[in-house]
């Protein structure tokens, strides 16, 4: 059986010293982890670095759903610039059913608005563990999935094509 799933999420851009920057996440594990191969070395620790995100709640249009979970995932506010791009992918649950499903994920690009980053309701740090803002320029490097890190490259491209964007952002120096 196929399930199909609609996710929505933000890429928050912040201009600061003259740089620009993308509110990024860093989700807590839950999924279990492989086996580590034996060896000497201790291993990496290589945290999840991801754009907020999540599922489109029933009657929620989906900009809406990415500007509430960007609030919630990283405590600030933000305003809807555009529809960046829908990402596509299939994965097989690994809990309950055991699924297959088909997901996609719509991102917007948002200008950063108010609040604090990391700024966060208790329930939600259950969820998240950090949440950071990230030199945009390393974000294709950055981020931990591939089609996250295309959609920063298209935000990246986005500004280069509209620099009346930087006219409209707060730049704070703090």
């Amino acid at each position: 059986m196929l399930v199909r799933e609609f996710s929505a999420g933000g890429v928050v851009l912040r201009k600061m010293r003259g740089r620009w920057f993308l509110a990024v996440i860093e989700p807590h594990m839950t999924r279990p982890k492989k086996t580590p191969k034996r060896s000497n070395r201790p291993p990496k620790q290589t945290a999840l670095v991801a754009l907020p995100k999540g599922a489109i709640d029933k009657g929620e249009k989906p900009e809406q759903t990415a500007l509430r979970e960007v609030s919630e995932e990283t405590g600030v506010q933000a305003n809807l610039v555009t529809k960046l791009a829908d990402i596509k992918y299939y994965y097989v649950r690994n809990w309950g059913d055991g699924a297959r499903v088909f997901k996609i994920v719509s991102f917007y690009l948002l200008l950063y608005r108010s609040g604090r980053l990391g700024n966060i309701s208790p329930e939600m740090r259950i969820e998240v563990q950090n949440a950071y803002w990230l030199p945009l320029e390393d974000a294709s490097n950055a981020l931990s999935y591939a089609g996250e890190r295309e959609v920063a490259k298209g935000a990246l491209q986005y500004l280069k094509a509209h620099p009346e964007l930087g006219d409209h952002a707060t730049d704070t120096t703090h």
